[in-house]
Order: structure tokens, then C-alpha cells, then sequence
């Protein structure tokens, strides 16, 4: 078990008034135990107390050797694992619960009368995961290390005729060379106006002349997510696209550059936004400008004009301004950074000048 994390957690849901959580987010039991596993349907949680008697209950179909820092509690296919975790469950106290836990395990929990009432006290651990120890910043900084690192190979092999789904195909065996275990999301990439549709994969667009090439990508390493968007034009880029870009990345660096603790999301977001609104393509940015990461791709918080908490120190997220032009053109910039003590450091070392591809 990782004590500190586990220790932070404690102490946010004790300023709740609850001893007692059952944790059943796949992502928030590895941040605790190093352990990740896909249990499917099936139960599987773990149970975190003030008093240190912390349960994981896991299916015997599951093969778990190492320890945990909790005691395991195996069951079966043919009991009941609700029934089982309620005898560990303090049935005069509330229980706190994540937003993950499947409905059909919390009425259960309720039918069985395990506690005396239940909260959702996901908050107490995604403010926790939010900020980013030092064990974590290590990995997160190498996760993007691979990223630029792929993005420099996978770059190499544009050419002319291939289509995006032909580009897209070649990050898994570059992420797997570099000891990467996958995709952190699917690959997006665009070419040409395809670049402009929202959240758009890849198909059978193939590339020509003057086209737009947005590529957003990421993997997993050890454990931890990159994320990062490069946008190049083949052959040559006109003078509008040109414009788009250098305000996308105006903006991208104004956002960047203004980050430190105490800074509200929402004031980043702003930053970046009236950029591009100035040049006259306000309403061709068309999303937040960023979302927290870790363990998960996206995680607990964002950098969005709601959003009006502040950043603090071990926070990771992305800056990712784009302008998406319909039928046209799409640019979109993005880096991960992390909030130092007095600043930011990006965690991005590709290059993210306009760059033509000949």
C-alpha cells in the first residue's frame, strides 16, 4: 500500500466525518496498491479505514500473489460479494463510495443494510490523485519522453498517398519498441479538412499537397498516460493556414506561460481563448482548453471557463488550444505541463514551430 497516498485520503474523508470507503475505480486501487486489474463484472473493491483495517476483496478467478497492504478477501462466482464485504463494513457508520461503483453492488450493499447510510466521496481521492507525487512525476515525465520520441519516428514516415488509418497503424509497434504497453486513447489522426471534425480518428483520407496533418496521440508507460497534439502541413501551407496555426500556437504559449499555483483553470482557459477570438476565430474553438492526467488519460478537473478552483503544485494536465475551420482546416497544439513550486515545466520537448513536410 502506498501509506502517504493512503494518509491523504484518510485525512479528507476524516474533514468529511467519514471513517470508512469503499473504493471500486480500477485506477484509484492501483494509485494505492500498485495493483491494476480488469475485473470485468465482477466485484472488486477495496475497503480503507481510519483504524487501518483495510480489506481488497477480489474473485478467486484473479490471480493476485503480490501483498497488497491489505488483507484479501477471496470469493467466488457463487457467493455473494456484497455479503461478504458487509462483514467488514462498520454497519453503525455511513460508508463513503466512489462514483464508479456499479448500482447493482450499492443496492445491494443498501439491501443488506451494510451501513447506516452512504456518501459519495469520490472528491476525497481525485483531489489526492490530482496532485502528483514525486514517484508519479518521475513517470509521468518519462511516459512523455516516449511520446515526443514516437511522434519523432512516426513523423519520418509521412508521405504522400497513405492514408491516415496507414499513418495511425504505426504507433503501436513504435510504442512497443520503447517499452510503451499501448495506446492511452486511440490515435487521432486528420488530414486535410478531416482535421476539422470533432474528435475524429482516422479513416481513409489520403494525403496531398498542402494538407493539414493533426496527429494526437499518447501511451502508456509504466503504468502513467502521455497525451500530446503536433500539427504539420505537407509540401507547403497558405497563408490563412499559416495565420490559423500561429495564433493556435500564440495562444497555446500565452496559456502555458501564465501557470503557476494559486492561477484559477478558468483564468488559464481565458488567456488562451481571447487569443484566438482577437484574430477573429472565436467560435472555431470549439472545447475546453485542457483535462488533468495520470493514471487515467483524463482525469478529475480540467482547464475549462467553468472551472474557477486554482492550480496547485503537482498538478498535470493539458494545454490544448485548436481552431477547426468545417471543410477547411483544423490546428490544434497541445503539451502536458505540471505546476512547479513557483511556475510550470512542460513536459513536452517536441518541437511545435509551424513545420512543413516535404
Amino acid at each position: 500500500m502506498k501509506v502517504n497516498r493512503l494518509n491523504r485520503i484518510i485525512s479528507k474523508l476524516k474533514e468529511k466525518g467519514i471513517s470508512q470507503m469503499l473504493i471500486s475505480d480500477p485506477a484509484s486501487i492501483f494509485y494505492l496498491t500498485g495493483k491494476m486489474l480488469d475485473s470485468g463484472e465482477r466485484f472488486f473493491a477495496l475497503l480503507i479505514k481510519d483504524n487501518g483495517e483495510n480489506k481488497i476483496f477480489i474473485n478467486s478467478l484473479f490471480t493476485v500473489p503480490e501483498d497488497l497492504g491489505a488483507e484479501k478477501i477471496w470469493f467466488n462466482d457463487e457467493e455473494d460479494p456484497c455479503e461478504i464485504a458487509s462483514r467488514y463494513i462498520d454497519s453503525g457508520k455511513i460508508l463513503g463510495v466512489d462514483k464508479n461503483l456499479p448500482a447493482r453492488f450499492l443496492l445491494r450493499l443498501m439491501e443488506l443494510e451494510s451501513a447506516s447510510g452512504y456518501k459519495n466521496t469520490s472528491v476525497c481521492v481525485d483531489i489526492v490523485r490530482a496532485c502528483k507525487d514525486s514517484e508519479e512525476i518521475v513517470l509521468m515525465k518519462e511516459s512523455s519522453r516516449v511520446n515526443d520520441e514516437a511522434m519523432r519516428e512516426l513523423k519520418t514516415l509521412i508521405r504522400a498517398g497513405m492514408t491516415e488509418r496507414e499513418l495511425a497503424s504505426q504507433l503501436r509497434d513504435i510504442y512497443a519498441s520503447m517499452g510503451a504497453y499501448g495506446y492511452s486513447f486511440d490515435p487521432l489522426v486528420g488530414f486535410g479538412e478531416c482535421a476539422a471534425i470533432g474528435h475524429y480518428e482516422a479513416g481513409n483520407t489520403m494525403l496531398s499537397e498542402g494538407d493539414c496533418i493533426l496527429i494526437d496521440m499518447g501511451c502508456v508507460k509504466d503504468g502513467y498516460c502521455s497525451d500530446m497534439t503536433r500539427t504539420f502541413f505537407y509540401k507547403n501551407v497558405s497563408d490563412e493556414h499559416k495565420k490559423v496555426y500561429e495564433t493556435v500556437l500564440k495562444a497555446q504559449k500565452a496559456a502555458e506561460g501564465m501557470i503557476k499555483p494559486g492561477v484559477r483553470f478558468c483564468d488559464i482557459d481565458k488567456t488562451a481563448r481571447d487569443i484566438i477570438e482577437q484574430a477573429g476565430y472565436g467560435d472555431k474553438f470549439t472545447h475546453r482548453l485542457g483535462h488533468s492526467i495520470g493514471i487515467e488519460c483524463h482525469e478529475f478537473g480540467d482547464v475549462s471557463s467553468v472551472n474557477e478552483n486554482v492550480v496547485e503544485e503537482g498538478m498535470i494536465f493539458s494545454i490544448e488550444p485548436g481552431i477547426y475551420i468545417e471543410g477547411d482546416v483544423g490546428v490544434r497544439i497541445e503539451d502536458l505541463v505540471l505546476v512547479t513550486q513557483d511556475g510550470v515545466e512542460v513536459l513536452n520537448h517536441f518541437d511545435k514551430e509551424l513545420q512543413i513536410i516535404d
